[in-house]
């Protein structure tokens, strides 16, 4: 038995015995209450331990201990004696002391994707639940919002769960099961599974991101790899290197490689052409000229990046046997998340858009392209490599009317900006405090003409002035409503 086999037969032998196991749950994250919940409900002694002794953290202390879980906050938490298993919430690293205690003693560590994995319902007819998993540096929360409006329009009962705000432990959890989940993993989470094989999988796309977590991109890049598992419908973008690069990887094990690209697709893989997205994978094997799935205009905004967040949806659709009308009507469904390019309101001719949600730089490449002519605002928090930011300049350059810069490391963009498009104005909001996005908003709407675009798609993280980037895109929002209240 290899060692990855040894490994599950252990985990195998402690879900079979849930009842009196000692378990700790290390993190009272998102993920974390939801999971000693779930292990407290099946019987498991829980101890819960976090290092942030802080007023959330102790109602939800509170709230666990009603439940007889034990709860430790302590800042630098330790492994409770007796503990047999370990669940960790995703952004813990390998090396903090708590799990490296752990793995030192033997014990075994898993995430909470796993442990949901190892918890699917049985259904009526005996199977089990499947999963269709979506992973990726940007677009996830929106092909996994398709997903499942795509399998909602085709009458199957799912949700989207995981990464995406609902825990999939809860979601594995329902008292009535849910037949397939379309189940948004980040790589943070991958890297803490080893069993979990969804029925269908996409790396949507890889660029620099966590590297201050995994070290290096092509660690990065193999944790997102792990979606692919053995049997499963490999699902690349042909149009992303490091997707193909994984997929094929994959291809000795998976059920069978799909590709989506943006151009004309070729035999097995989804595409547009024609103003319509065409499914030559998943139709008629004796039909080359594939299925028609939906018009480009069904994509809401139809946006490069967008079309492709549909495309790679509707090839994990397909792949649990959806039909064609069912991705239109899914599309037609789908509401955008709040903070993914939303049009926040139209001032003398310019639109001003919230796309605050583009946190690192591939993202926000891919909001410029959407625009002919931008005023950008940019800037906040950069996390080691992720501020490498000279090919997004580089190719937004010729569409820049001007450039608003905010936060911490905004002179890292203010250098690119200078090497790579030196003629484009540039103006720097120095303040931190929170009136700083009137000031930006303002600047903005000085250098704006008719017909432009003011676009709020940082590039860079919002904690240097904001709780997180849902707050940084309220604030802009704010201040587009006082700044047309004005005029």
């Amino acid at each position: 038995m290899n060692a990855e086999g040894g490994a599950d037969a252990r985990l195998d032998g402690l879900f079979g015995r849930l009842s009196g196991l000692l378990v700790c749950v290390n993190g009272l994250g998102i993920s974390g209450p939801p999971v000693a919940r779930a292990l407290a409900a099946r019987g498991a002694r829980v101890t819960a331990v976090d290092g942030r002794d802080d007023e959330g953290n102790r109602r939800i202390a509170k709230e666990l201990e009603d439940l007889d879980i034990t709860v430790t906050l302590n800042q630098e938490p330790r492994l409770p004696d007796g503990t047999e298993l370990v669940i960790t919430t995703p952004g813990w690293r390998p090396g903090t002391p708590l799990l490296a205690a752990a793995a030192a003693a033997g014990i075994p560590v898993i995430g909470d994707v796993e442990m949901a994995w190892r918890l699917r319902p049985v259904l009526a007819d005996g199977s089990r639940q499947d999963w269709l998993a979506v992973t990726g540096t940007n677009g996830k929360t929106t092909t996994v919002q398709m997903l499942a409006a795509m399998l909602g329009a085709a009458g199957h009962r799912s949700v989207a769960a995981g990464n995406v705000g609902l825990s999939v432990v809860d979601a594995v959890g329902e008292q009535e099961p849910y037949p397939v989940l379309a189940v948004e993993l980040s790589s943070f989470q991958l890297y803490w599974s080893q069993s979990v094989r969804p029925l269908a999988a996409v790396v949507l796309n890889v660029a620099a991101h966590h590297l201050d977590w995994h070290g290096d991109i092509e660690s990065y890049a193999l944790a997102k790899g792990r979606v692919y598992a053995p049997g499963t419908v490999a699902v690349c973008n042909a149009d992303d290197a490091r997707s193909r690069a994984l997929a094929a990887a994959a291809a000795p094990y998976a059920r069978r490689v799909v590709g989506f690209r943006l151009g004309e697709p070729g035999p097995g893989e989804l595409g547009v052409t024609g103003g319509v997205l065409l499914d030559r994978a998943f139709g008629d094997p004796g039909g080359a000229d594939g299925v028609v799935l939906a018009d480009v205009a069904d994509v809401r905004p139809a946006a490069p990046h967008n079309v492709a967040d549909a495309l790679a949806a509707a090839a994990l659709a397909r792949a649990y046997g959806i039909p064609p009308e069912a991705v239109s009507g899914g599309l037609d469904r789908f509401r955008p998340a709040p903070h993914r390019m939303s049009l926040v309101a139209s001032v003398a001719g310019v639109d001003y858009v919230d796309d605050s949600k583009a946190s690192n730089p591939a993202a926000a490449a891919a909001s410029l392209a959407a625009y002919p002519s931008v005023v950008w605002i940019a800037g906040g928090l950069f996390r080691g490599a992720d501020a490498d930011i000279d090919a997004l300049v580089g190719s937004a350059g010729p569409r820049l009317r001007g450039v608003v810069l905010l936060g911490a490391d905004r002179d890292v963009i203010r250098r690119s900006l200078a090497r790579h498009a030196p003629d484009v104005p540039v103006v720097e909001a120095v303040r931190t405090d929170t009136g700083a996005m009137d000031l930006v908003v303002a600047e903005a709407a000085r250098l704006a003409e008719p017909g432009d675009t003011v676009l709020l798609a940082p590039a860079a993280q919002s904690f240097d002035m904001f709780r997180d980037y849902p707050a940084r895109g309220d604030a802009f929002a704010a201040a587009v409503g006082r700044l047309a209240d004005s005029r």
